[in-house]
Order: structure tokens, then sequence, then C-alpha cells
């Protein structure tokens, strides 16, 4: 059974940092990309940042480009986020997914595998 689980979610003061981490288990996905999304309050869920299958490439929404960075080892199968610089308009319940192709895409259909989230607050 395939399984996503994310963590390092909690509080940050804005202009501050937090880094998220998935951990991928059930099978291994070194050949497909994969992205972190977030779901704000009364929002619907956006793409955030996304990751090729070998980690040279990488793909940011224009609202967190230059402060949010995607990482990935998959020899230990897992994905990270470094958040920097956050802003309130940061907070948001953040999941990593799996894609269905092995080149970063921004379109959450594509995603096949999903975790449960983990929740950021950033105050101001």
């Amino acid at each position: 059974q395939v399984q996503l689980i994310e963590s390092g979610g909690g509080l940050a003061q804005a202009g501050g940092s937090l880094r998220l981490s998935c951990a991928a288990s059930g099978r291994t996905f070194s050949r497909n990309a994969m992205g972190w999304f977030r779901r704000g309050p009364g929002k619907a869920r956006e793409f955030v940042i996304g990751i090729n299958w070998s980690g040279d490439k990488s793909y940011a929404a224009d609202y967190v480009e230059g402060r949010f960075t995607i990482s990935r080892d998959n020899a230990e199968n897992t994905v990270n986020l470094q958040m920097n610089n956050l802003k309130p308009e940061d907070t948001a319940v953040y999941y990593c997914a799996v894609a269905r192709f092995s080149e970063v895409i921004t379109t959450q259909e594509y995603y096949d595998y999903w975790g449960q989230g983990t929740q950021v607050t950033v105050s101001s």
C-alpha cells in the first residue's frame, strides 16, 4: 500500500522559515516527478512547486518563486520543501504528491498519490 507522510508543519512568524518533508513507502518513485500543493483557508488546492524524477529540474509557482525550494532523495524515497521568507498568505495545509510523469506538471489531476497534508500557519 502506497503511503506519503508529510512532516515538519507548524507555526512560523512572517519572514521565518519551515522545512517540510515527505516520506513515501510502499513503492519507489525514482522515475516520477513529485510536487507540493497547498489549500489555504477557503481556497481551492493549488500547485506550489515540483521537481522532476532526477532532481535536476524544478518549477515553482510565481507566488513562491525565490522563497521556496524543493529537493528529493531517491535513495530515501523522500522529497523536501524548504520555505523561507514566509508570508501570512502561505498559511495552508500542504500536501506532497507523486506525478504520473517524470517531468514536472502543475495540473493536480495528473498526480496519482497524495499525502494527508500538514498544516503550516504563518503569523504576521
